[in-house]
């Protein structure tokens, strides 16, 4: 009786808040990393570590709060998105917050990064198997639910080598690897086909095809931690990340037309995950075009993420998120 009252009656903002917001958590993450990793490739202090770490944490905990209060107070609302075929796929977001913190805080408390990598992995590979068991056994996914979205339980697998290697759990980062890049190629097919032959992909979401990119650099910087070298395989996915991006990057014009949309922060991550490959690509191979690009690509990002905080705020301050049909 009392929770049919709870639902009948007016619902609220937070009835309406949106699991994609944890995407802002893997976007500010992936720039905390990446200036990590800039600043140890440069020789560098620029004293913004804590800083950068200490936002996105406190942005995973601002959003971990407001969500948790949705499910406290709307547990149908989230149930909704649970049986969403395109928002079920935005669940994992927030165990690849962990995981993406963990990294961050790898070179700064390992204890915290430990704690963190534990739970973002095991969180993970909940949400991995209900993800799959979903798309198995559900009928009512149709092609055109099928979007970039769908690659994000397959990133966050891949995730789990980059900080599970330096904290000495190589065997479970390698099945981790493993389920990441399996699903990564089925995905590719299934978007491809998606992409070609069917109707064009919303323009609310259209942002999230830069999601493509993510999958083979990630899978480039988890794959050198685990083999510790930089083979055929390596290469492989290193340039297939950056042939995705000069593809994407040549379509500029289609998305600067694009209002925004909170799907606008799938351009964070992936170029986040991108600018640290072509880091790394520069300590494997020592060849200066490598580092100037990455830092390059992390300057851009780093004017995007502004761009995109601001945008957000705006609109949450504008009533354009957190509505009916948002």
């Amino acid at each position: 009786m009392g929770a049919a009252a709870t639902d009948d009656r007016p619902q609220g903002r937070l009835a309406f808040f949106p699991i994609p917001f944890f995407a802002m958590v893997m976007g500010m993450s992936g720039l905390t990393i990446g200036w990590e990793k800039a600043q140890h490739l440069l020789g560098l202090d620029l004293g913004i570590n804590p800083w950068l770490v200490g936002f996105s944490s406190l942005l995973l905990l601002v959003l971990a709060l407001l969500y948790g209060a949705k499910l406290v107070r709307y547990p149908q609302a989230v149930l909704a998105e649970l049986r969403h075929p395109v928002k079920l796929n935005f669940f994992p977001t927030i165990s690849i917050s962990l995981l993406l913190l963990a990294i961050a805080y790898l070179p700064l408390q390992q204890t915290v990064s430990r704690t963190l990598w534990f739970a973002g992995a095991g969180l993970h590979l909940v949400f991995t198997l209900y993800i799959v068991s979903a798309w198995m056994h559900q009928e009512h996914f149709k092609v055109q639910h099928m979007n970039p979205a769908w690659f994000i339980p397959a990133v966050g697998n891949v995730l789990v080598p980059i900080a599970g290697v330096p904290l000495g759990f190589e065997s479970v980062s390698w099945f981790f690897f493993s389920v990441g890049v399996l699903f990564w190629l089925v995905l590719l097919t299934i978007i491809f086909n998606r992409v070609l032959f069917h109707n064009p992909i919303e323009d609310r979401l259209t942002p999230t095809l830069f999601i493509l990119i993510a999958p083979p650099a990630v899978g480039f910087i988890a794959y050198t931690r685990l083999v510790d070298d930089l083979d055929t395989f390596a290469l492989v996915l290193y340039f297939a990340a950056m042939f995705l991006t000069l593809l994407l990057f040549s379509q500029a014009r289609r998305f600067l037309r694009l209002r925004f949309f909170l799907s606008w922060w799938a351009y964070s991550f992936p170029l986040a995950a991108f600018s640290i490959a072509s880091m790394v690509m520069a300590e494997q191979t020592e060849v200066l075009f490598y580092r100037y690009f990455g830092v390059a690509m992390l300057t851009m990002l780093t004017g995007i993420i502004v761009i995109l905080l601001w945008s957000t705020v705006r609109a949450v301050a504008r009533h354009k998120i957190c509505v009916p049909g948002h």
